[in-house]
Parts: structure tokens; sequence; C-alpha cells
């Protein structure tokens, strides 16, 4: 255990509420803006435990491409000071505002661990991980990993805790490497069926293209390409050349990926009497007919993440045939919370990684005080998927 770097009355306070919870048996559950708090679940009988007063960018160094902040810094607060520098987080999270605008956090992004479109060609939040401190079970601050690269020797604690849901502790501070925005974009439209719009973007991805993101739905691929601008031209003009495309303008493609990013698309609601599943494949799987869907899927990843719309008890025959394709299925979404609660949000582990998670949360949570109960399964999908 090392001396938090930046004390404050706030971490001070929040260290104390865990030390509390311990003795007196309570249970925790983790907080930031709550705009994931429908992602996954936690058992009624938690305490809520608020990360929003740890706010701030601590320490940010464009030269060197890190910035350090506290969990409770409003993501859109990090994006904008990273857009003042010309850079960005490139696996693009998703803000869910929820409630409200500006809601998400620091935090929260690194423990619900999604990605958005780009992550298919920039990697995951967990492999912009630098370094964590967390606050355990007990109440203890630890600090892992730093600020630079290859910085760790042993178990990369800092990247188990993108997808954690708040299992292991308190994510107190985060290091996270960025990168400058790319000189160009351009975003294409074709149309093409399923089928059709897998196998392109296969043959595509084994090219020097500089795809960035893809989606597909309802027979329409939208393509992003992001690099150099020479890159960018001459890929624009390579795929226009091979099936019939429309160049999107600048304005309509940053709402349309944006869209995407948030789910603000219909394709991304649950309806009422069904759910919304997140399907992840390896790239290369095939069109298939996914059991007890309403209509087609929305494809994004570049193949190998795949959104479909079921009822909540098509859990079975989903995960079936998703690990049938070498891959996972999650109840990422349902319009009717209490239907989903004999169902397992996310899709049942191997023992051997149940073991290795019952380990893990007994050395940092040995008194169970933090309600967060699925460490992992975000990330364990997305490592199937691409």
């Amino acid at each position: 255990m090392t001396a938090p770097t930046s004390s404050s009355p706030a971490l001070a306070r929040l260290i104390d509420r865990v030390r509390h919870a311990q003795r007196q048996g309570e249970r925790l559950v983790i907080q930031g803006g709550g705009s994931k708090r429908f992602y996954g679940s936690a058992p009624p009988q938690a305490s809520g435990l608020d990360t929003r007063e740890l706010s701030g960018i601590v320490s940010y160094e464009p030269s060197e491409l890190v910035v350090t902040a506290r969990a409770g810094t409003p993501l859109a607060e990090l994006e904008a000071a990273l857009a003042a520098q010309g850079q960005y987080l490139p696996f693009e999270p998703p803000h869910f505002a929820g409630d409200g605008p500006g809601r998400a956090t620091v935090g929260g992004m690194v423990a619900a661990g999604l990605s958005g479109p780009g992550r298919a060609s920039a990697g995951a939040v967990r492999d912009y991980m630098l370094g964590v401190a967390v606050v355990d079970g007990r109440g203890q601050w630890l600090q892992f990993g730093g600020q630079v690269m290859k910085n760790v020797a042993g178990y990369d604690v800092s990247r188990l805790m993108a997808g954690s849901l708040g299992a292991l502790g308190v994510i107190a501070e985060v290091s996270l490497k960025v990168l400058p925005r790319p000189v160009a974009q351009a975003t294409l439209a074709f149309a093409l069926p399923q089928q059709a719009a897998l196998d392109a973007l296969n043959r595509w991805g084994g090219q020097p293209l500089p795809l960035q993101a893809s989606v597909w739905h309802g027979g329409r691929l939208l393509l992003r390409l992001a690099g150099a601008r020479a890159a960018v031209e001459a890929a624009t003009a390579l795929l226009a050349r091979q099936y019939p495309a429309e160049v999107v303008g600048a304005d309509d493609a940053q709402t349309a990926w944006q869209d995407w990013r948030e789910q603000r698309v219909q394709a991304l609601q649950a309806q009422p009497g069904e759910a919304l599943w997140r399907l992840s494949v390896p790239q290369t799987a095939p069109a298939v007919a996914w059991p007890m869907a309403q209509g087609e899927p929305a494809i994004e990843w570049h193949g190998a993440q795949r959104w479909v719309h079921a009822p909540v008890d098509a859990a079975e025959a989903l995960r079936s045939q998703a690990a049938a394709l070498g891959g996972h299925a999650t109840l990422f979404r349902a319009a009717a919370a209490p239907a989903t609660a004999s169902v397992p949000v996310f899709h049942p582990q191997p023992a051997a990684l149940a073991r290795i998670q019952a380990r893990l949360r007994q050395a940092f949570d040995p008194d169970g005080v933090f309600a967060g109960g699925h460490l992992g399964l975000a990330d364990v999908d997305e490592r199937a998927a691409v």
C-alpha cells in the first residue's frame, strides 16, 4: 500500500465510508453519475457509494500522451481537455447520459469497460490503462502501474479494473494513454446485404487500409476511414471503385457515429417485451439467423459485435449459438428490468475463470463489501470478439 498521490477530504471521507461498511457488514454499490446503472445488476440491499466528489484532472502531459484523472471527473470534462490539445480517447467510450448531459464519469467509464465504434481498430478501454489507484474492501489505498507503458511486473491489475463493475474496489484515480486525433477522416456508405458487408469488411481488414470503424444495419454499411490525408483519399477512391459508395458529409457523419456511440439509434433501443442482446463473436463469423430474434442484427466492430433484439428467455439459445461461433452473449439492456432477475446478465463463465474471479475477489474484498458482481465479464466478451 502506498500513500495517496492526491489526498483530499473527499478521499478521506470515502475511505472512512468503506471502513465503516466493513465493520458493520454493510454492502456498497459504487456509482458515479449513474449513466450505466442499467448495465449489470446489484443486490437491492446495497447502499450507494458516490464517487463524484473525487473529481478533477490530476495531471496532463500532452507531449507524453498521458493524462491522470480522478474517478468522479465528468467524462465530458476530460474529453474537452484532450480536444483542446488535438487529442482524444480512441476507444470512444459511450456516455449514456442518463438523467441529463455530462453525467458519465471517468471511473464509470473504466468500471463498465465499454467502448464505442473505434474499438475494433484502436483497442478497448483496458488497452489504454497505464495505472490505477483503488480503495479496496478493507479501506486500503492501493496503487498499480504508473504513467508509462510496460511498467508492470507481474499481473496487470490496472487493466483488470476495466470491466470490473465495482467488484474489486473503488476506482479513485486512473492514468490513461491518449492519442492525437487523425489528420483526416472520411465516411462512406454502401448498400450491401449482411453477408456481402461482412465479406467486404473481412477482405478490407486484410489490406493496408485506414479502417477505423464500421456499422451495418438495414442493408446499409457505414465505414469510417481515418489517418493521413493521402491514405484516406487513396482508400476512398479504391473502395468506391469496388462498390457504389456515397461519401457522407462531415457533419452528417459526425452525427451518425455519435448516435451509434451513444445508442440513440432505434436499432439499439430495447422495445417492450424484448431485450437488447450484445453478441461478441469473431469478426469472421458469418451472417446467421439468431434464435427468437426480432429483425436483422446491427453489426459493429467489422463484424465482431452484433446487437440482436430478442426476448429475455432466449438466453440459453442465443448463448449456445454464440458459443458455437466462438463468442459470448450479454443481456445488455431490457425494457422491463424485473424480467431479467432469473437470467444471468453475462455469459456463464468457464470453471477455471470462475475460480480466478473468486480468488481475486477474496484478495481485494474478503468481507464482500462491494456489491459489484460481474468481474471482468464485459472484458471477456470483448477479448472473444476481437
